[in-house]
């Protein structure tokens, strides 16, 4: 009897510990989380309760700390405050009815306004991608901000470095930021580290995790953006990142693989919008707001040559998902064509939805993805999806390897686009942030179509059957990723 009692009791205990477990994580894990996720989270602490409960201590808050949003929070208010005699100017240039109820929720989440008198020129290509940003770091006179992902000293990126050492001896001002573990995994980032104090750069890391110098939030919370201005008169955002296109590392250049980004190059008041972004970045690390970030009055602009455009930031220091917002919102105001390029593509329920509903509403949508990718679960995630996809009647392109395409951008109808570093997956939904431009503007939806149109020629377009005649275990693969992706 007693043996009986005894053998029961650890039994009774590891039951009790379970229904703890799951009570715990019932109240916790859906708090601010969507369903999915929340149900993934619990699974994985009943399942597996030491695993499950160390990750969700470790990436359990998709938000950054709290003074950290206070700072965006105070950002914002000087921006609105500072923007609110720039108009709507949405009647000008031909602009679809559609347009002025987006940038008013942009402008509601990220307090950057719509604004008139802009000029802006696509650099598809890494060769003159770099040849352009040396170019206007030579040209600076006052001040340079740098901010980027990845940023890495290499034989191919020495010219870069060789200017900013250029600027800094014209008494230049040059402040750069980059991010801390986005960069950490590359050789060339201790060599970039090394030569920014060498030639008197001040430099920052963003969302430092550095625990034993008390800084520390979510791990994967990252700045993912990557943007320049120079003089506060030229500007360029995109998905370029400053390494060399393989990435250096040597399994890719045995393989060939080169990664393929876009980056736009602007002219006209939306500099101060980028300006402001950057502004907010640097006092988010370092307690100080360098310069201006006044935002001018801007009349409007009977030039019709000239662009509308906005700067939409997004990210964990935002209460809300803004780059989700803004896609969605765009794909349910299209009128007849989407063409959409991600690199990493794991839409949620709601970018799904948009999605199918376009394209079954009959809009042309069109997807550009890559042959082969860089990250395994996201790369299978993302091939979930296709069946879903080509059933709606979105044609899949899949840009031929060994090319890892990684812009990100979309086009709507004639006259809209966006372009930037946001990815549409979960990621950059929620833990990454983030910069999107929008754009309205003949002239540059005419330049990213003609981009688009390159991408098509060397693609190979996805069918139905083809796809579902892949092998099972792909099938099981993508499936399981499916479901990693979730607990975010």
């Amino acid at each position: 009897m007693l043996d009986w009692i005894s053998g029961a009791i650890p039994t009774a205990v590891l039951i009790v510990i379970e229904v703890v477990l799951l009570v715990v994580a019932v109240a916790v894990a859906p708090i601010n989380r969507r369903p999915s996720s929340a149900l993934a989270w619990i699974i994985l602490i009943v399942v597996l309760p030491l695993v499950g409960l160390l990750l969700f201590a470790l990436i359990g808050s998709s938000k950054l700390p709290r003074a950290r949003r206070d700072k965006q929070r105070t950002m914002n208010e000087r921006i609105e405050a500072r923007a609110r005699t720039v108009e709507h100017v949405t009647d000008s240039h031909g602009a679809p009815s559609w347009l002025a109820p987006i940038a008013r929720l942009n402008r509601e989440m990220g307090a950057m306004p719509l604004i008139d008198g802009n000029t802006a020129e696509l650099l598809p290509h890494f060769d003159e991608q770099l040849a352009a940003l040396v170019e206007a770091i030579d040209s600076a006179e006052r001040f340079l901000h740098v901010e980027f992902y990845v940023l890495a000293l290499d034989d191919t990126t020495r010219p870069f470095f060789a200017a900013l050492e250029r600027a800094v001896g014209r008494d230049v001002e040059v402040r750069v930021l980059v991010d801390h573990l986005g960069s950490f995994q590359y050789p060339g980032f201790r060599r970039a580290k090394r030569e920014l104090t060498r030639i008197g750069a001040e430099w920052h890391l963003m969302l430092p995790v550095q625990p034993l110098r008390g800084r520390w939030q979510r791990p994967d919370l990252r700045n993912h953006r990557k943007l320049m201005i120079v003089d506060g008169r030229v500007a360029f955002v995109g998905s370029l990142n400053i390494i060399d296109p393989s990435y250096e590392k040597w399994g890719n250049r045995r393989r060939g693989l080169q990664w393929r980004d876009i980056l736009a190059r602007v002219h006209g008041p939306i500099v101060q919008e980028i300006e402001a972004l950057f502004a907010t970045d640097w006092f988010s690390e370092t307690d100080r707001i360098p310069g201006s970030t006044a935002m001018d009055a801007v009349a409007d602009d009977d030039d019709p040559t000239t662009l509308l455009a906005q700067i939409a930031p997004s990210g964990p220091a935002f209460e809300s998902e803004n780059n989700l917002a803004l896609f969605n919102s765009l794909l349910y105001a299209a009128q007849h064509r989407v063409s959409i390029t991600s690199p990493y593509f794991v839409p949620d329920e709601s970018l799904l939805a948009a999605i199918e509903t376009a394209a079954r509403r009959g809009v042309a949508v069109e997807l550009f993805v890559g042959e082969i990718g860089d990250q395994f679960f996201v790369f299978h995630a993302q091939h979930s999806y296709y069946t879903e996809l080509l059933l709606a009647g979105v044609r899949i392109y899949e840009y031929a390897a060994p090319t890892i395409l990684h812009a990100k951008h979309m086009t709507v109808d004639d006259l809209v686009s966006v372009v930037g570093s946001s990815n549409m997956d979960i990621r950059s939904f929620q833990l990454d942030l983030e910069l999107m431009m929008l754009v309205s503007g003949r002239s540059f939806t005419d330049e990213l179509r003609a981009v688009e149109d390159e991408y098509r020629s060397k693609s190979k377009e996805l069918t139905l059957e083809a796809w579902q005649g892949r092998s099972r275990f792909h099938a099981f693969v993508d499936g399981i990723a499916r479901l990693t992706s979730a607990v975010q």
